[in-house]
């Protein structure tokens, strides 16, 4: 299905972030500006920032029009419903390390659709609370297909576009079915030092798998929470 006007404006604008044109803090084209050039109303590039505003790429500057945000954002595990955004459910985090190629756990691997010993890409990060303080350690899986068509997911610096945009756009490939699995365990010695938690501690376990049309795995995502810090809210109608 081809993009709507303001979906084109706002990747178009995604695009210029993840090649460098503009960078944390920069300001972006006016809204007159865009207008102009896409041909537009000043309504529809409103839009298009609005998607940009909600993926946490970009914030409004008061007096001036929007710039590219100085701290980029992301999600806990889980929860990628359509229609929820990475401003509204995204913290502050911290990079783990450098991304690397390894066989995952059992587990994942099945989520994945993997064979025995097959090797994915595992980027690590640690979403923030308010005071700094470790909310969830988020380790991220992907398919060797989609490693090798996404280059940058190699990279150790955060994609301010977010790994989503990035893969589409690199792929072509969107996420259209998600699955959830939240256990309960304890944590590792190694989830303990991160999360900065003594143990033996509780901690929530989200297993999130994505999805695109043809049914194949994107990217699986295992999230772990501790407990005294771990807390879902699910508002519903009842009849």
């Amino acid at each position: 299905m081809p993009l709507l006007k303001y979906e084109q404006i706002a990747d178009d604008l995604r695009t210029r972030v993840a090649n460098g044109e503009f960078g944390p803090g920069d300001l972006l084209p006016s809204g007159r500006d865009l207008a102009e050039q896409w041909g537009v109303s000043r309504a529809t590039v409103v839009k298009a920032y609005d998607i940009l505003r909600h993926d946490g790429l970009v914030a409004a500057r008061q007096g001036s029009g929007f710039v590219v945000a100085e701290t980029p954002v992301a999600r806990p595990a889980g929860g990628r419903r359509a229609g929820t955004s990475r401003l509204s459910g995204g913290t502050p985090y911290r990079r783990l390390g450098t991304p690397d190629r390894t066989v995952p756990p059992a587990h994942v691997a099945e989520a994945l659709g993997l064979a025995r010993g097959e090797a994915a890409l595992r980027r690590a990060r640690l979403t923030l609370l308010d005071d700094g303080a470790p909310h969830s350690l988020v380790t991220a899986w992907f398919p060797a297909a989609v490693a090798d068509a996404a280059p940058r997911l190699s990279a150790k610096g955060p994609i301010a576009e977010g790994t989503t945009h990035y893969v589409r756009r690199e792929t072509g490939r969107s996420p259209v079915e998600g699955t959830d699995v939240t256990t309960v365990r304890l944590a590792t010695d190694e989830e303990a030092r991160l999360l900065e938690v003594h143990r033996p501690t509780a901690v929530a376990v989200v297993l999130h798998t994505a999805y695109d049309r043809q049914g194949r795995a994107l990217v699986c995502e295992e999230g772990v929470t501790p407990s005294h810090v771990f807390e879902q809210t699910d508002n519903y109608p009842m009849r």
